[in-house]
């Protein structure tokens, strides 16, 4: 039994620093970008919208039946 491979115990070194700065880091720019394309997208419908109010093909006021 002198050849019996001993098993290391697992030890907790707690959290590192650099790698939790680094993970948000990234989820701050990945939620930045989805938060940026949403008003983007946004700003795009209100374009639109008014292009189409000035050209005359849309209406905010409701027709009479």
């Amino acid at each position: 039994m002198a050849n019996v491979p001993k098993i290391g115990k697992a030890i907790y070194k707690g959290p590192s620093i650099v790698k939790e700065i680094l993970y948000g880091i990234a989820l701050g720019i990945a939620v930045g970008g989805l938060w940026k394309m949403h008003h983007w997208n946004n700003q795009r419908r209100t374009k639109e919208f008014y292009d189409l109010l000035e050209k005359g093909e849309i209406s905010v006021v409701a027709e009479d039946e």
